[in-house]
């Protein structure tokens, strides 16, 4: 489910590096980080709808519970990155 939400994802914000994992491993809550250009500029209310907007389905139907997004922008990202156990 992990790869299906980062494709979503990235359907929608076609730039976007992104990574997805399940920390509870229930299959349900779920836990995004997406770094994007286009986020430069945007409030960060304003990047977590363009996330969460590419999963209305899911989380309409409870496909997923729960997504905890944290969106950077690059130049964010790098000045960020150590704090994350991720590679984008």
């Amino acid at each position: 489910m992990e790869e299906k939400i980062a494709e979503l994802i990235r359907t929608a914000i076609p730039d976007a590096r992104v990574a997805v994992n399940n920390p509870m491993q229930d299959g349900h809550h779920f836990e995004a980080l997406v770094v994007s250009e286009s986020f430069e500029g945007k409030s960060l209310v304003r990047q977590h709808q363009a996330v969460l907007n590419a999963l209305k389905e899911q989380l309409a139907s409870n496909v997923v519970h729960a997504l905890a997004v944290k969106t950077f922008t690059p130049a964010k990202w790098d000045a960020n990155k150590g704090t994350y156990p991720v590679d984008l």
